[in-house]
């Protein structure tokens, strides 16, 4: 009864352990690409800690930021996305900024939601 029991347990616990690694919906998953390809396209700059960066270096950035937080839990949508990796600095706490032609330079947190707007009106 007892082996039974441990088994049983072992199981749960194994279970109970991929559910809380589980990854974004592939909606969520969709839409954070969509972000990360609005900004490569953008042609805009990205700055970050004082330092502008073409928009490659910008989401690779980015990238690296998603990956870290997806190997802890923690984005579930792409509006936790922008709070948690596009909207600031996780060193300085300084906001990033996006600075598009013809285009008043901004935080990056404004921009980043319309972007997510705009990528939620073509889906409908």
């Amino acid at each position: 009864m007892s082996r039974r029991f441990l088994f049983v347990f072992a199981a749960l616990l194994a279970i109970s352990a991929a559910i809380a690694e589980a990854a974004p919906s592939a909606a969520t998953q969709r839409e954070i690409g969509g972000l990360m390809q609005a900004l490569e396209r953008s042609g805009c700059r990205f700055q970050r800690n004082g330092s502008w960066h073409d928009p490659l270096h910008a989401r690779a950035h980015l990238q690296r930021k998603y990956d870290y937080l997806l190997k802890r839990d923690m984005v579930d949508s792409a509006e936790q996305f922008i709070e948690r990796a596009a909207s600031r600095s996780s060193i300085s706490g300084k906001p990033y900024r996006v600075a598009c032609a013809g285009v008043a330079e901004q935080d990056a947190a404004p921009w980043f939601l319309a972007q997510l707007r705009q990528l939620r009106s073509q889906d409908r």
